[in-house]
């Protein structure tokens, strides 16, 4: 194409996406007039205006998001036809049937994405906009079909991309998405996809796409339970906190495992071996014989003074009353009403035969179950046989159990515990107390007094219809259900308790009362750095979503956790045997080839049998090392520092905690920068058995510049580093 016809070209394409911005103001123009006039909506029965002004909320948010790329390509047909691809769907003012603008994630957009010289998709060429705010600023063409590959750089968006300075949080790749990718996110899977992948091959924001996806192809089925975002860290959740949002999704909650249940957050790690033992499965039976021992037998009679006789609570009768309980099925607090039923059953049985004694016979009922209702008001409001409920079978927290239980060696070897879990200060949680700490809610159910009372059945049957559609859409086909432990919708969920859950009457939007409730229930999963989750932090996921809908991402070469997968399939079988697939990435977009190459004998020192992903560029700038005297560290740290602020874009010093200014490699996990200092990697290598993990993670964060600096010996592997004077 000539300049002139170029030229041509681009100011025609520029009045096409003027009047595509011309369509979005008016629409958001008509957007907030509808919203306005739904916040001053005062009839309708209850609760129909706050669905109004949410689903009214989040068409606002969606046209936000819009403004800045809106338009970033066109499809040209073999017959003519012509199709504008952008972050949201637009359709002409006169015919609402007719798009102007169709959705990156409408099936037509696909071929946008897939289509290739050899494979056309009944395509002639796809053109790809260089967008700079509302301005088309050039774009470039790939003919397809003709076996040959235009002269325009096909690859100067991504190229551009990849190479551009990074901002404080992750970007969407909604105009560069490659065929891999595409393909993964587009995945039609109703339960769990493993997606695996080295550094900086885009498995996150794949994923973070692959919501946005599903969001927009089953909107209706999604949209009322929301999306869970599970990430390492919250600096993590703060770096990719922006993808969504940029693509009009709101109604996701982003958590870190330490922080599932809400009111409770631990951010302290277990030493390996304590680490090891919580994080296995087999600690759902610990954690049941630890409630068991807690339900005790008096050692002695407990002899308790009525006004007219005296009864005593012995162990045959606490052991015939801890057995109903027990066999009740219920929980550990609700069981209680049996053990106290049983017990004051009997012991108000021997007080009436004693009192009555030569005067009451059991032929006379009414005036023998008058008697037994004045001794149950008396045995309840005497203080010892208060005290000696409490001791036989208490009313227990989470906490209340599991604390005494790690201070006491004797506890943990009467539950079979490992005795690694001891530790003096037993209250001091740890993220590996999270998932136990929410078994135990199960486990120990509500207590009695704090049971919420059933409101009139003939009202909250409405609310129960209502919430029957909701109990569709989570309820399992029985092939599905995980036998092994029955987390399935029907045990989890009912429609009244679903009634209670969903009925319209909360102010806040689905993710704050999402995220405040630990009961919710998600439609999607995402799960991040994957690899750290134990079996018992799985186990707390698959509560939080019963369809057993999963995305999840990770590498098992980086995995740091004692507790974490080693095999996928080991791991998922034992929730989703048979419902699961795997997709691998293979392709470095983030780490420059001259990076990659240092890293990569890392990674064979550690991990010999997994394939490196291969980088898709290089950057031109070779990685270093300097050797450093401890009076040196700190200028030469304070060097690095001050020449990347003169930089565009971003930069860390990872490192030991004794390091001025540095983060631990552990943090930067999932994120990227510009340019990385290392500092001291022999002692990141010598801490623990997964030193050289830590060191690969550290040495896949930079995007450009990487530079070492070592005061004891550089370590063998990294003997390919430019040394500097």
């Amino acid at each position: 194409m000539s300049t002139q016809g170029y030229e041509a070209e681009l100011r025609s394409e520029q009045e096409y996406v003027t009047a595509l911005y011309a369509r979005l103001d008016g629409e958001r123009e008509r957007a907030k007039t509808r919203y306005t006039a739904a916040l001053k909506q005062n009839d309708g029965l209850p609760g129909e205006r706050d669905v109004a002004v949410r689903a009214l909320a989040r068409e606002n948010r969606r046209l936000s998001v819009a403004d800045s790329g809106l338009c970033f390509g066109r499809l040209d047909a073999r017959d003519g036809g012509r199709s504008y691809i952008g972050r949201i769907g637009l359709f002409d003012e006169d015919d609402e049937f007719k798009p102007v603008l169709l959705d990156w994630r409408a099936p037509a957009s696909s071929a946008f994405y897939t289509a290739t010289a050899a494979s056309p998709e009944n395509l002639r060429r796809r053109r790809q906009f260089h967008p700079k705010g509302r301005r088309v600023a050039s774009f470039t063409d790939e003919v397809l079909g003709s076996g040959e590959r235009s002269d325009a750089d096909t690859d100067a968006a991504l190229l551009a991309a990849v190479n551009a300075p990074r901002g404080e949080g992750m970007r969407d790749i909604v105009a560069t998405i490659q065929a891999e990718q595409d393909r993964i996110i587009r995945l039609d899977h109703p339960g769990v996809l493993v997606i695996e992948g080295g550094p900086g091959t885009g498995k996150t924001v794949v994923a973070l796409h692959r919501v946005a996806y599903l969001l927009y192809t089953q909107r209706e089925r999604m949209e009322r339970h929301g999306v869970l975002v599970v990430g390492p860290n919250p600096a993590f959740l703060d770096h990719i906190g922006r993808v969504l949002p940029s693509l009009g999704e709101s109604d996701v909650v982003f958590a870190t495992p330490g922080g599932l249940l809400p009111g409770r957050h631990a951010t302290d790690e277990d030493e390996p071996e304590a680490a090891r033992a919580k994080g296995s499965l087999g600690m759902v039976d610990v954690l049941k014989a630890a409630i068991a021992d807690r339900q005790a037998l008096p050692p002695e009679p407990v002899v308790l003074k009525l006004r007219d006789t005296a009864v005593r609570i012995d162990a045959e009768t606490a052991e015939w009353a801890r057995d109903e309980a027990r066999q009740s099925g219920r929980p550990h607090n609700e069981a209680r009403s049996v053990f106290v039923e049983i017990v004051t059953y009997v012991l108000t049985e021997r007080a009436i035969a004693r009192i009555g004694r030569g005067w009451l016979s059991r032929d006379e009922r009414e005036a023998w179950e008058e008697l037994r209702a004045d001794l149950l008001a008396e045995l309840k409001a005497d203080p010892e046989f208060v005290r000696a409920i409490d001791a036989l079978w208490p009313i227990l927290t989470p906490e209340s159990l599991l604390a005494p239980l790690y201070a006491s060696p004797a506890r943990l070897a009467a539950a079979g515990a490992d005795p690694a879990l001891h530790r003096e200060q037993g209250d001091a949680w740890t993220l590996s107390d999270i998932p136990l700490l929410d078994e135990l809610i199960d486990l120990l159910g509500k207590a009695p007094e704090r049971a919420k009372q059933r409101e009139n059945a003939a009202e909250r049957a409405a609310e129960a219809e209502y919430a029957a559609g909701v109990l569709d859409i989570l309820r399992l086909d029985r092939e599905e259900q995980d036998e092994d432990i029955g987390l399935t919708a029907e045990h989890l969920l009912y429609d009244t308790d679903l009634a209670d859950r969903f009925v319209e009457t909360d102010t806040r939007d689905l993710a704050e009362r999402a995220a405040a409730d630990r009961d919710w229930t998600y439609r999607h999963v995402v799960v991040d750095e994957a690899q750290e989750l134990s079996e018992m932090d799985w186990r707390v996921l698959m509560r939080r979503c019963p369809s057993r809908s999963f995305t999840v991402v990770g590498d098992l070469a980086q995995r740091r956790s004692e507790a974490g997968a080693r095999d996928w399939g080991a791991m998922l079988d034992r929730y989703v045997p048979g419902r699961w697939v795997y997709r691998s990435m293979s392709v470095n977009y983030r780490t420059p080839a001259e990076i990659m190459a240092v890293a990569v004998t890392v990674l064979a020192e550690f991990a010999p049998a997994v394939e490196p992903p291969e980088s898709v560029r290089a950057c031109g700038v070779r990685p270093w090392s300097r050797k450093v005297s401890d009076d040196d560290l700190p200028g030469a740290v304070d060097e690095f520092v001050r020449a990347e602020a003169a930089r565009e874009g971003t930069s860390v010093v990872i490192g030991p905690p004794d390091v001025p200014g540095a983060v631990a490699a552990s943090d930067t996990k999932g994120l990227e920068y510009d340019a990385v200092l290392l500092v001291d990697p022999d002692r990141i290598l010598d801490d623990g058995p997964r030193g050289a993990a830590e060191l690969y993670v550290a040495l896949t964060r930079s995007t450009q510049r990487l530079g070492v600096l070592h005061r004891g010996p550089l370590p063998e592997m990294l003997s390919g580093l430019e040394e500097r004077a």
